[in-house]
């Protein structure tokens, strides 16, 4: 049954092409009849990290999109635009999309492999900046971290694509598997910063990584697959030097959730976005 009596809510889940991985989302492909708090109260009584709500379609590809968390709207969410591509090309046919978020254009290709759709989206422009030792400290303190608990390298930075991410490298994969975390003490500190969510981050080799994604702002204390800050992350290992301008980087996320999911992220030389891939099925 919809949450809504106007909406039909299809749920979705991105970055696998298993319905128990992945990142779960909430898709309205009608939601010309929602205003804000209709909107607000579909993602909330859904749950998920994030909601999907299209309006406009023009009938070339283009339509408006929206994000809600279950506690506010979102500029930008990277696993519910890939969620929605998906049910828009199980409907119409795979090909391409464009999207207007209030982060601004985001194209999107969806191809047809095997029996698995693929999405790929392009970010908008991205930039990284400081973050000073007493907002740092903070963090660190509220995600309970010991300043030993970071790798010497790279620097933490908040890195945007869409929307902004403090992003921290574990010194060990075994401190990115212990999070127990202060959830009000950080949420305060992310409005402070307007971050959206923490993407911790531990290097398996030159181009695996795997990251974890605290999320209270939400209102959910971890986000199981981020689009939106594995786009911000490439922006952010390319400036820091970590990867070449062409590289393409696998990330693993939601392992230690219990809901593994693989986000491929490239970056192209001479195009300062940030390119993301995921599959996705239909949940239910």
């Amino acid at each position: 049954m919809s949450p809504h009596p106007r909406a039909e809510v299809l749920r979705y889940t991105a970055f696998s092409a298993d319905p128990g991985g992945g990142n779960p989302a909430g898709v309205v492909l009608d939601a010309s009849g929602l205003d804000d708090a209709a909107m607000l109260a579909v993602a909330a009584e859904l749950g998920y990290s994030e909601s999907a709500f299209l309006t406009a379609p023009d009938g070339r590809g283009g339509h408006t999109l929206r994000y809600f968390s279950p506690k506010a709207e979102v500029p930008f969410c990277g696993h519910a635009t890939v969620a929605a591509a998906i049910a828009l090309a199980e409907r119409d046919g795979p090909g391409d999309l464009v999207f207007s978020t209030p982060a601004g254009q985001v194209p999107v290709t969806v191809v047809r492999d095997g029996d698995e759709l693929r999405a790929t989206l392009t970010s908008v422009e991205p930039h990284t900046e400081d973050i000073t030792p007493d907002d740092l400290a903070e963090a660190l303190a509220a995600l309970d971290w010991p300043a030993a608990g970071l790798a010497p390298a790279p620097a933490p930075r908040i890195a945007y694509a869409g929307a902004r991410h403090l992003v921290l490298a574990a010194a060990t994969r075994e401190r990115l598997a212990d999070l127990s975390y202060d959830f009000a003490r950080l949420e305060t500190l992310m409005h402070r910063l307007a971050l959206t969510t923490v993407q911790l981050v531990w290097r398996e080799s030159g181009t695996v990584f795997h990251v974890r994604n605290p999320f209270p702002v939400g209102g959910v204390v971890e986000d199981p697959a981020t689009g939106a800050a594995a786009a911000a992350f490439g922006a952010y290992a390319r400036e820091a030097g970590l990867v070449p301008h062409d590289a393409v980087l696998t990330l693993h996320q939601g392992a230690d959730m219990g809901r593994p999911g693989t986000l491929t992220v490239e970056l192209r030389p001479g195009d300062p976005r940030i390119r993301v891939t995921g599959t996705g099925t239909r949940i239910g």
